[in-house]
Parts: structure tokens; sequence; C-alpha cells
């Protein structure tokens, strides 16, 4: 479970994206909160905009982050992304200590934070590609998720405490000071121990990533699933802050139901961990888990009730997301990871701007459990087409030994037509050649000339 562990460089990552995670979500916390009960009178709507804006560069610049991902030094490039984060903290700090902000503004900097991460979230992605090995990427990016969630169960509970001792201003302060302990791991990491990497040499193909995604389909199945739960039910923030208003609770109560959503954010990081391989499969069944949990959730008549059941609503929405990180980045042609990785952040954070105002208003005119049913709808949309795909692939069949039982056939192979121009894989593939991709045969099927591989609050530096 812990194998990754063992590299001194990955070592010093994780402890450096755990400090920086901790304070990213009493950031996050405090953000949500400002935005909900100081700047406005519980407007939800006007927290869906505050999240639209913050999650919507990532959608808009994905061409740009992508290609800078895979043309640049991703070590010195988190290095300048991370600095910028800080002081976007500072600032937003001190705004708020002097009593200065106004709503306008805190949309402003949740843009900058936007703007910011639409560059550090790619880089930060294929990063652990050049830290790890092949083999171990799938365990690696299961760890980053423990990493996260892990200061996902204490910042949010430590910040809501916080919030209501100190106020919400410190909390920027604090995430900025955290950042230090993220650039200090990447200044100190071994540089003749990072994995030598695969570096686009084509300028000028900003779209390899667009059209290499249009030519797997397993793939564009993924995105569609990851979209509409990331659009309509990943948006905790809302959820959370206005079921605990609707429960009688303040700030120490919002970050308490965070915290219990990072437990089970944190059971499911560490099982996927567990696997050997990201499986497409499991990311379906998380799916439909997702859309049940978080059904029964928004019925519950109590706080605690309220509370526990959301902790397998997190268990299912961290299954799923970091299966699917680790299928992106252990079947992605290592050239172009950095492209297809910009993708499918830009489909995670990008589709915020389009749920959150929605959720947000739903929250506000129809209450905060129509929201989270919306939500709910979403994820069992997504675990229909991810099955009905299983089934047009030919995938899922009867079994051979059981009348009634099915099965997956993980040794049938997944049809990939590679759609970048023929003169970039001189060593590699012609431009029409199905290649055989497997879940169980995935690395060896997919092109790999010489490298191995690796929501939520501003800075995150470990998801």
């Amino acid at each position: 479970m812990f194998r990754s562990l063992g590299l001194f460089n990955y070592r010093v990552w994780f402890i450096g994206a755990l400090i920086s995670n901790i304070g990213g979500w009493m950031q996050s916390t405090a953000q949500d909160w400002v935005v909900l009960t100081e700047l406005t009178h519980n407007d939800a709507t006007a927290m869906g905009v505050t999240m639209a804006l913050q999650f919507g560069p990532p959608l808009v610049l994905v061409s740009i982050t992508g290609w800078v991902a895979d043309h640049f030094d991703r070590r010195k490039l988190l290095m300048c992304t991370q600095s910028a984060l800080g002081l976007l903290a500072i600032t937003v700090g001190v705004l708020l200590l002097t009593h200065v902000m106004t709503l306008p503004m805190m949309w402003m900097f949740a843009a900058f934070f936007g703007i910011a991460n639409a560059f550090d979230s790619p880089a930060r992605q294929a990063f652990v590609s050049d830290v790890v090995s092949r083999e171990n990427a799938a365990n690696a990016v299961a760890l980053n998720s423990a990493s996260f969630n892990t200061a996902r169960l204490i910042g949010p509970a430590v910040g809501g405490i916080m919030i209501v001792l100190v106020g919400t201003g410190w909390m920027f302060i604090i995430n900025a000071a955290t950042f230090i302990a993220m650039l200090f791991a990447l200044s100190i990491m071994r540089q003749n121990e990072l994995e030598p990497r695969v570096k686009a040499t084509d300028a000028s193909r900003l779209a390899d990533g667009f059209r290499y995604v249009a030519g797997r389909p397993d793939l564009i199945v993924l995105f569609v699933m990851v979209f509409l739960i990331g659009a309509f039910g990943m948006n905790f923030a809302i959820f959370a802050s206005t079921m605990a208003l609707e429960f009688g609770k303040n700030a120490d109560g919002y970050g308490l139901l965070s915290s219990m959503l990072a437990i089970g954010s944190l059971a499911g990081a560490l099982m996927a961990a567990r696997r050997d391989r990201a499986r497409l499969r499991v990311v379906i069944f998380a799916a439909g888990g997702f859309g049940i949990t978080s059904a029964i959730s928004s019925v519950m008549p109590d706080y605690w009730m309220y509370a526990v059941v959301v902790i397998f609503v997190g268990f299912s929405t961290v299954s799923m997301l970091t299966t699917a990180n680790g299928y992106v980045q252990t079947t992605t042609a290592p050239h172009l990871r950095g492209r297809v990785l910009a993708l499918y952040m830009a489909v995670i954070m990008g589709s915020t701007p389009i749920g959150a105002p929605i959720a947000g208003w739903v929250a506000t005119a129809f209450g905060a459990r129509a929201a989270i049913q919306l939500g709910a709808a979403a994820g069992i949309i997504a675990c229909a087409i991810g099955g009905v795909w299983l089934v047009a692939s030919g995938r899922l069949h009867r079994s051979a030994e059981r009348r009634f039982a099915l099965t997956i056939d993980e040794t049938r192979p997944i049809t990939v037509v590679e759609r970048l121009a023929p003169e970039e894989f001189s060593d590699e593939i012609a431009q029409t050649t199905p290649i055989p991709l497997t879940e169980r045969d995935a690395d060896a099927a997919l092109p790999c000339p010489t490298s191995p591989l690796p929501s939520r609050p501003a800075g995150e530096s470990g998801a």
C-alpha cells in the first residue's frame, strides 16, 4: 500500500503536499463560509458563482496549460505556481483582516486562484510520473489522494474551530505559510533520481490531446462520467454549508461535516492504493455508489445521521476519482500525458462553473436537500452511461459457470485509433493502427519509448 514512500523524492513530495493541503482545506472552509455568511446573507447562489469563477479557468485555458506541462520543467513550474497561490492567499487574508473585502473583490480573487490552479493542476498531476516509475504510478496517485484526504480530514475541522476563535482572515494567512513546505520539498528533491520524461517536440500542436482522447472510447466514457459528477455532484461546499445551516450549526458544524466526508475519502484512497491497477469498472461501480449514498444522505432528518452517511459519499467519490486519475495516467502515451491530464483536470474543475451556480440556485430556491438529490441523479446517470458502454463494448457477458451471473472480460481489447499526424510517431505507431488495450495489459499495449508515469481547495498540492 505504501511502496512509493520508499523513494526519497516521493516521500518529501508527500509530506510537503500533506502540509500544504491542510492549509488549503482551512482556506477553502474559510472562503466558503465568508461568502455565505459575511459577504452575503446565506446566499448559496453567490457561493456557486465563486466556485464557478475559481474552477472556470482550467476549462478555458486547458490547451495552453496542458502544453505548458508537457514542454517545461514541471518542478520549476510548480515552484512558480505554488508561490503565486501563496501570494494570493496572503493578499486575501490581509483584505479580510482589514475588513475591506467585498463580494466582487472575492469573486475577482477566486478567478485569480483559478488561473494559477489552471497551470498548477496538470503540472502537479503529471509530475508524479517524473518522481515514480510506471509500475508504481497507480500507487503513487492513490497515495496522493490519501494525502489530500488526510488533509481534508484535518483542515476543515481545525479551520471551522479557528474561524469561530480568530476569524476567517487568519485561515488565508496560515494557508500561505503552508506553501513554504511545498516549496521546500520541491527544492530538496534529488534531481538525478527523477525519472526521464518524454518531451513533446511539436510546439504548435496544442490540440493533440483532444485528438488523442477522441481516439480513445474508454477515455471519452470516463470523461463524461467524471463531468456529470463533477458538475452536479461534487459541490460539497454548497451541500455541507447549507445543510449545516439547516440543522442550526455554525462554521464548526460545517467544518465537521467536511471532515466526516474526508473520513470516507481517505478510506477510498487507501483502498485504491491497495489495487495493483486502476480499472474502469471500479469507476463505474463507484459512480453508482455515489448516486445511491447521496440520495440517502438527502433524506436524513438529523445532523449526525447526515454526517454518518456523508462518510460513504466521500468513500464513493474518491474511489471513483482516484481510480479515474490512475487509469488516465497509466494508459496515456507518455509524450501527451500532460495535455491529456490537463483535459482531465478541465473536466473535473471546469465542470464546476456549469454545475455550481445551478446547485447553488437549487439550494436557495428549493432547499439543500433538492440540490443534493440533483447530484445523486447525476451519479446514477453516470453509472448507467458506463454500464451501457460495458455492454456495447462486448466486455460484459453471461458467466460460463453460473447461469444468472454476469462477468466482465478484462482481456477483451479496446480498439484505440491514434489520430495524430503520422510524422510524430517515428518510433511508435502508424496513424490508423489499432492498439489492443486492456485493463490488464494497458501498460504494454501503449507506446512508451523511454518514460514511465504519476477538489478541491485552491492551491491543493497532492490530489
